[in-house]
Order: C-alpha cells, then structure tokens, then sequence
C-alpha cells in the first residue's frame, strides 16, 4: 500500500473536522445525504460526458495505482544492463540469447530481443520510444480523468448550495428553521471544494509522479540498450546510467532501503 496516499487523505480530513469541532461544530452537522448525492453524482455525470467509456473503464485500476506502492525495477534494470554490456563485450550480442530467460520486465525483453536479433539502431530505438509515448499516453487520460473531476467537483458543489437556497427562500414562512436550512444548503460547497482539494486533484497529482518514475526507468533502460548494441564499453556505460538511476530513484517510493542506496551510490559517484 502506499501509505502516503492513505495517511495524507486521513490527515486532511481529520484536521478539517478536528479544526471545525474546536470551533463548536458537531460533525452530525455535516452530514448531507441530498448535497453528497448533488456533488458526487454531478461530478460523476460530468466526468461521463467528458471521457469515452472505452477509457473510463480503466477508473478502478487508475485508483488502485493512486494507493499501492510500485517499485519500477530501476536498480534491478542497472544491474541487468551492466550484466548484458559485460556479457556482450566478451563474447558477443548472440550470447545474450540466453541471458533473456532471466529478464522479467517486458520492456527490457523487447528491447534486447531486438538488439540480438539485428535491427538497426534507429529502428530499435523508434519503437521502444513508442512504447513510451503509448504509456504515457495511456497516463495521461487517467491524470486528465482526475483533474476533470477536481475541476468539476467545487462547482457542483455551488449548483448544490444555489439549488438549497432557492428552497430556503421559497420558504421563508418558517423563520426558526431558516437559519439550519442556509447551514444544510452551504454542505454542498464544502463536500464539492473538499473532495477536489483532498480526493481528486490529489490523486492526479500521485498518477503524475507515477507516470514521471516509470517513464525514468524505461528512458534508463533505452539508453542503456541503445549502448549495448553500440558495442561500448560497459565502463562508459557505467557513467551513463548513474544519472539515470539517481533521477528515477528520486521518483520512486523508497520503501526498500538497499534500492535508495544504490540510488545514493549512483548520485554520490556521478558528482
């Protein structure tokens, strides 16, 4: 799980209703099933009218990136590729055949299926930089489906207020109700600004630097086998990937302390 996600989201709320009791608020008193259903039901409308079906159903799997940890493999790719450039300097590109059956990332598999099968540099290079271009791509409709959301979000939270005070004024024969009517119209724009600022835009925001450490370690891998079919040396090689490493590292979550040293190693080495 990624906790940053959970905890941030927890810590948002809870300061927000810890902050409103201590100004004498009840949180019963924030309770609104018509102004929830106004919002996350005109959010949701909106968001359909926005987006295809066809990429909208990916919105479950784009949550779940939103709150498990991911680890892209950058220190695992490092290794390979220095492994492959060793291997290769010594005894050839065919001699990497072999080495394939221990490559679990796709990518990386692609690419050295490639380069032992002969194509040329510019060709190898064309479609692993469209793979990433497909990826990111693929992205960027789940951050866009997140942020439309953000956007969306406040302002059927004020259609929600608007709609609860026209009932307000429509009613004003009953003035001791008056005041908890305005009070009960205003929850719309609390629920709509509230879970823009603590839902949506945040995840967008999580997918984006998700999206950044993935695409790090795939830009690192390509160098990398781009390099390797050059023939150079796996020193050099070496030096090339350090910047690499540091940088997707520093996008990932660093969860697994011997992948934040190498990370550090690399930096450290590289100045």
């Amino acid at each position: 799980m990624d906790l940053s996600t959970i905890i941030g989201i927890i810590v948002g709320f809870g300061f927000l209703i810890v902050g409103y009791i201590l100004e004498g608020g009840t949180v019963s008193s924030l309770g609104g099933l018509s102004a929830a259903i106004i919002v996350f039901g005109g959010t949701a409308g909106a968001v359909l009218v926005s987006f295809p079906l066809s990429d909208l159903k990916n919105l479950p799997k784009w949550i779940k990136l939103a709150f498990i940890s991911q680890s892209f493999g950058t220190a695992e790719a490092y290794e390979t590729l220095i492994r492959f450039a060793e291997k290769a300097r010594r005894e050839g590109l065919l001699s990497l055949e072999q080495e394939l059956e221990s490559v679990t990332d796709r990518f990386t598999y692609q690419g050295m299926q490639l380069v032992i099968d002969g194509t040329d540099p510019e060709i190898t290079k064309e479609i692993l930089e469209s793979n990433i271009a497909v990826l990111e791509k693929r992205h960027k409709v789940g951050i866009a489906v997140f942020e439309a959301a953000g956007g969306y979000s406040p302002t059927m939270g004020i259609i929600g207020t608007v709609m609860g005070l026209v009932m307000v004024l429509g009613n004003l024969s009953d003035p001791e109700a008056l005041s908890h009517s305005i009070a009960a119209a205003f929850i719309a724009t609390l629920y709509g600004v509230g879970s823009a600022n603590l839902l949506w835009l945040p995840i967008a925001t999580k997918l984006k630097m998700k999206d950044k450490a993935e695409v790090s370690a795939m830009e690192m891998v390509l160098d990398g086998i781009l390099s390797i079919q050059a023939g150079e040396n796996p020193s050099i090689l070496k030096e090339k990937l350090k910047t690499h490493v540091g940088s997707a590292l520093l996008s990932e979550d660093k969860n697994r302390e011997g992948v934040a040293e190498l990370g550090n190693a690399a930096v450290s080495e590289s100045r």
